[in-house]
């Protein structure tokens, strides 16, 4: 009689003390790796914790790859997501609630170059209109978590690594007026506009 051979458990790619970027959440750190039984199958799950958020997540080592989890980014990808925020704001013309929408999609993708551009989006310098309450709460919500990556990757304080974001913000060009900033989306949408006829 042949006996059915349990299949074992996939290896997990993360490894205790490291710190790994679940999309939804943002940096966490493996506390364990525990085995455990399901339905009569090995399973082993990665113990990660979000110590700021005072939460605990445990993630089937087989589901780790398809929840977006991560490793955290390495020393270039940092380096073009401070370029990144340095960079012109690009504003898109349209209604607030889509916008927002977008905005949300990139900071909850994990990435850390598209989490950079929502910083640089929402920036507001001194000089310039004031932020609505919505675009204050995500500018903090992606400058917490793009601050959180650097932080883990330059093994620093947070407070750090927002200082360094800031410097960059710093050098962006600024746009004084909201007339300003309605002149470039009127721009934009003439090049997408003569982008459509060439296509046509």
């Amino acid at each position: 009689m042949a006996t059915v051979k349990k299949s074992a458990a996939p290896k997990s790619a993360f490894k205790p003390n490291e710190h790994v970027v679940y999309p939804a959440h943002g940096v966490g750190q493996v506390q364990a790796i525990e085995k455990t039984e399901f339905a009569g199958h090995p399973l082993e799950l990665i113990v990660v914790t979000f110590p700021k958020d005072k939460m605990t997540l445990r993630v089937p080592v087989g589901k780790a790859k398809t929840v977006g989890m991560r490793k955290l980014a390495d020393g270039d990808t940092m380096k073009k997501a401070l370029e990144t925020v340095a960079g012109r704001a690009r504003v898109k013309r349209t209604m607030w609630s889509r916008r927002a929408q977008e905005y949300e999609a990139k900071i909850n993708s994990g990435d850390l170059i598209a989490i950079s551009e929502v910083v640089r989006d929402l920036y507001r310098a001194d000089s310039q209109p004031e932020q609505s309450y919505s675009e204050r709460q995500l500018y903090e919500a992606a400058l917490d978590r793009m601050a959180r990556e650097i932080a883990a990757i330059n093994k620093s304080e947070e407070d750090e690594a927002i200082k360094l974001i800031e410097t960059q913000l710093a050098k962006s060009p600024k746009r004084a007026t909201k007339a300003e900033a309605e002149a470039d989306a009127d721009a934009d949408e003439t090049d997408d506009d003569e982008l459509h006829d060439k296509a046509a």
